[in-house]
């Protein structure tokens, strides 16, 4: 089968050896596994930081959100059968989605919304699952609750900002502020549902400030939390929550105390690396984003489509998300 590999990390990803094209054997289903053809792919920052930084001996499959075909059905699947339209985000432990044919546990796959083609499924798993887990799992924010609450997003355009900007707006009663630096990050953040912009690229509580707000109950950070993290500080209100996805090289806690502020981790792959006894939770969770897609009550985030699945589209993709000026998400369909 087709399949995008890397076989030396760290290299530049405008060196044409980064990502490269190559023939894999068919993979077989395990007793829980789906043998999944794929038909859409999309591109997340977890791919560039794993091509950049994790050492392999083979060549290694990357990608964590696609959806497909189910063609084949391991001996203890309950949830599906051969024929399915799935989509999902896959395991970060087992091969990528970027080959023709994938196996991924029943368990962490949902239903692909029925009003959507595959590369504007595609474009869904991962960021709905870490969206939804970082909400309503991390901190606790109950559906339909949040009044008088302030939640702050950083990085609210991007992949996991653009549905978690949804989610909030629809499922809960939170002041939604999203942060964006261009014009055109702004008008998307907007379209998805804030109530208001802030520019990460300044200081965040003087302008905070200037919308009415003294401070904010929840700063959820997706990118450069580092960066920011004096702003955030400084942002949150007394007995606050910080919640973040990114990878700052390091973090001191010591200066959360002050102000009592509690911090939260989201990995969406945790449930699936350690195979927790709540792991079809998140079959459970895409089968909600598939309804609520398919009613309307929330849209993809497609933002470009790049075109085939290759090598070359992908190394392409690789380069705007490390650019960090991609908005929404980025896609690539068909071998």
């Amino acid at each position: 089968m087709k399949a995008i590999v890397y076989t030396q990390h760290g290299l530049p990803i405008d060196d044409p050896q980064a990502l490269i094209d190559t023939e894999l054997p068919m993979p077989l289903a395990g007793p829980h596994d789906l043998l999944v053809e794929v038909r859409a792919v999309s591109v997340n920052p977890v791919d560039t930081k794993i091509r950049q930084g994790s050492a392999v001996k083979e060549p290694r499959v990357l990608g964590w959100d696609a959806s497909g075909i189910v063609r084949a059905v391991g001996a203890k699947v309950t949830l599906f059968a051969p024929g399915d339209e799935v989509f999902y985000a896959g395991s970060i432990v087992r091969p990528g989605s970027n080959s023709q044919f994938q196996t991924v546990d029943e368990r962490i796959v949902g239903k692909k919304p029925a009003n959507l083609g595959f590369a504007e499924a595609a474009a869904l798993p991962l960021t709905s699952i870490t969206a939804w887990e970082l909400l309503f799992d991390r901190l606790r924010v109950p559906e339909g609750g949040g009044e008088g609450k302030s939640l702050l997003i950083i990085g609210a355009s991007g992949g996991v900002g653009s549905i978690l900007t949804q989610l909030a707006r629809r499922l809960t009663r939170l002041i939604v502020i999203g942060s964006a630096s261009r014009d055109a990050t702004r008008e998307w953040v907007t379209k998805l549902g804030a109530h208001h912009t802030v520019d990460h690229t300044r200081p965040m509580q003087p302008q905070l400030e200037a919308l009415g707000f003294a401070n904010v109950d929840i700063v959820i950070s997706l990118t450069h939390t580092d960066r920011h993290y004096q702003d955030i500080i400084d942002a949150l209100a007394p007995q606050g929550q910080l919640a973040l996805i990114d990878d700052p090289a390091t973090l001191d806690a010591v200066p959360l105390k002050r102000k009592s502020i509690s911090l939260h981790w989201e990995l969406m792959f945790t449930r699936s690396m350690f195979e927790t006894a709540d792991m079809v939770r998140q079959h459970e969770l895409l089968n909600r984003v598939a309804a609520m897609i398919e009613d309307g009550t929330l849209i993809t985030t497609l933002g470009e489509h790049f075109g085939t699945i290759n090598a070359a589209n992908l190394r392409r993709a690789h380069a705007l998300i490390e650019s960090n000026r991609a908005i929404g998400k980025i896609v690539l369909e068909n071998f």
